[in-house]
C-alpha cells in the first residue's frame, strides 16, 4: 500500500521536486521552497576532512555565527559577527542553562560571498559595528539568520542590528532598522538569547518574522527599495522560526510556525487566513510543503507535535481535544516533534531527527515505518536536515554528519567527521555539500 502512495504522491509533485529542475540554486534557509532537498548531481556518502579525501575545499571564515550557506550562480553567501575577543563564549551539548553571555566591546557585522567552485571569498562588507543590543545564549550568536537571494539581491537579517540588501557585487542597495529584537526565554525575561529567524523572498518582497518578548509582528519590505508594505502584529512569545511560502492553483499562502498558534497569512497584505493552537513552546522547526501537505512541527518538551495539514484552509483549524485528524488536518502526532531540527520529506518519507533518534513516517498517512538511535550519538542537534541522491543527511553540534540511505529500513551509510562543531544547517550545490563549522566553510563532494 505504501508502495502505491509514494508512486501517486510522486506523480503529483511538481518537476523541481521530481530533480528535473536544472537551477542548482540553494538561495534560502533549507534551499528551493525550503524543502532542504537538491537532486541533479551524485552526492557523497563519505569524505575525511581531517585527511581531505572528498574535500573540494576548505576556506576560514572570521567571526562567530550559526547562520548556514546560501547559493546562486555559483556564488555563496553568508553573515558573520566578529568580536575583538579572539576566544568568545560559545558552549554546545545538550545543557539546561538559559543564561545569557556577558560580554562587551565592539562587533562587526559582515556579509561575505566566496566563490562556489574554489572556495575563495569574492567579496566581504562590513554591514555594521557597535555594541550588540542584546545578548546572546550560550550556543547562539549575533548572526544566526541565513541570508535570502533572488539572484539579483542579497537580503541579510542581523536582528537587531537591522536588515540589509546588497547586489551580488556587494554593493549595499539599502537598509532598515527594526529596533531592539529581544528574543528569549519567555519565562524568564533577563534571559536575551538573539533573534534567530531568516527573510526571505516572494513576488518582489522580503518578508520576516519577528517574534520577541514584546510586540511581535510579521512584516514585509519592497526588495526594490525596502520600503514597509505591510506590517501585521502578532500575539507571540518569542519564536525562532522561519517562514515558508506556497503556491497551489491560484492561491499562495504564507505559513509560520510559533507557540501561541500555527498561522497562515496571505503574502501580498499579511491579513491572516488560518490558525491552528496547540503547539510547543520555544519554537524553531521551519515550515514546508509537499503535495500541498503543510509539514509542522514543535518540540519542548512535554508538547512534541507534529502536524501535516491540507494547504487551502481557512479559519481556526485547531483539532478537536482527543482528535488526531480532521477536515484540514491529514494527520498529527502529539509526540517525536524536533525541539531544533526541521525534518525533511524525501520520497514519499517524513525523516524526524531528535536529540540523535531518527523517527520515520509515510509522509502522507503518518505511519511509523521505523524508529533508530543514531550510533555514538551526541544527542545534541539543532542543524535541519537535508536530503539528495537517495540520502539523508543530519548533522550533530559536534560535526558528525550521519548519512543514511533513503528507504523504508534504516542503513546508515557512514558517519562523517567535520573536525569542527556545527550548528548551520549545510546547503548543497552542483555536487557539492557545504558545511559551516566554527572557523570554516568546508565543501565535500563524490570522489
Amino acid at each position: 500500500m505504501r508502495c502505491l502512495t509514494l508512486f501517486l504522491t510522486a506523480a503529483a509533485l511538481p518537476l523541481a521536486l521530481a530533480g528535473n529542475d536544472a537551477s542548482q540554486d540553494w538561495p534560502r534557509f533549507r534551499g528551493p521552497r525550503a524543502l532542504g532537498i537538491m537532486e541533479g548531481h551524485k552526492l557523497p556518502a563519505t569524505w575525511d576532512c581531517e585527511k581531505g579525501t572528498g574535500v573540494a575545499w576548505k576556506t576560514a571564515i572570521p567571526g562567530l555565527a550559526n547562520s548556514s550557506p546560501i547559493v546562486a550562480d555559483g556564488a555563496i553567501y553568508l553573515t558573520t559577527a566578529i568580536t575583538p575577543n579572539p576566544d568568545p563564549v560559545f558552549q554546545t551539548g545538550r545543557y539546561g542553562n538559559v543564561s545569557s553571555v556577558e560580554e562587551d566591546g565592539d562587533w562587526t557585522w559582515a556579509v561575505l560571498c566566496v566563490d562556489l567552485a574554489t572556495g575563495k571569498i569574492r567579496w566581504q562588507r562590513e554591514a555594521t559595528a557597535g555594541t550588540p543590543r542584546v545578548k546572546r545564549h550560550l550556543k547562539s550568536t549575533h548572526a544566526d539568520p541565513t541570508p535570502a537571494t533572488d539572484g539579483r539581491h542579497v537580503v541579510a537579517m542581523l536582528g537587531s542590528q537591522g536588515l540589509f540588501c546588497y547586489d551580488t557585487q556587494g554593493n549595499l542597495k539599502w537598509k532598515q532598522d527594526l529596533g531592539t529584537l529581544d528574543a528569549g526565554y519567555y519565562l524568564a525575561k533577563a534571559a536575551q538569547w538573539e533573534y534567530g529567524s531568516s527573510p526571505i523572498i516572494h513576488d518582489g518582497l522580503v518578508i520576516v518574522q519577528v517574534d520577541i518578548q514584546e510586540g511581535s509582528f510579521i512584516r514585509a519590505y519592497r526588495l526594490a527599495d525596502g520600503n514597509q508594505v505591510w506590517d501585521t502584529p502578532r500575539d507571540e512569545i518569542p519564536s525562532w522560526s522561519t517562514p515558508t511560502v506556497h503556491t497551489s492553483g491560484d492561491r499562495t499562502d504564507l505559513i509560520t510556525n510559533a507557540t501561541r498558534a500555527i498561522r497562515g497569512y496571505d503574502p501580498a497584505t499579511g491579513t491572516e487566513r488560518w490558525r491552528l493552537e496547540g503547539n510547543a513552546t520555544i519554537v524553531v522547526p521551519t515550515p514546508f510543503v509537499v503535495d500541498d501537505l503543510i509539514y509542522i512541527a514543535s518540540g519542548y518538551r512535554p508538547i512534541q507535535p507534529i502536524y501535516a495539514i491540507r494547504f487551502g484552509a481557512t479559519g481556526d483549524i485547531t483539532l478537536p481535544e482527543g482528535r488526531s485528524s480532521s477536515e484540514h488536518v491529514a494527520w498529527s502526532q502529539s509526540k517525536r516533534g524536533p525541539y531544533m531540527p526541521t525534518p525533511v520529506v524525501y520520497d514519499g518519507l517524513l525523516y524526524v531527527s531528535d536529540h540523535g533518534i531518527l523517527t520515520v513516517y509515510d509522509a502522507q498517512s503518518g505511519e511509523k515505518i521505523y524508529n533508530e538511535r543514531l550510533p555514538n550519538a551526541s544527542g545534541a542537534y539543532i542543524s535541519a536536515l537535508v536530503a539528495g541522491d537517495g540520502k539523508v543527511y543530519i548533522t550533530s553540534e559536534d560535526g558528525d554528519v550521519y548519512v543514511v540511505k533513503a528507504g523504508d529500513e534504516f542503513e546508515l551509510l557512514a558517519t562523517n567527521p567535520l573536525g569542527e562543531t556545527i550548528l548551520a544547517t549545510p546547503a548543497i550545490s552542483d555536487g557539492r555539500i557545504l558545511l559551516r563549522g566554527r572557523h570554516h566553510l568546508f565543501a565535500v563532494q563524490a570522489e
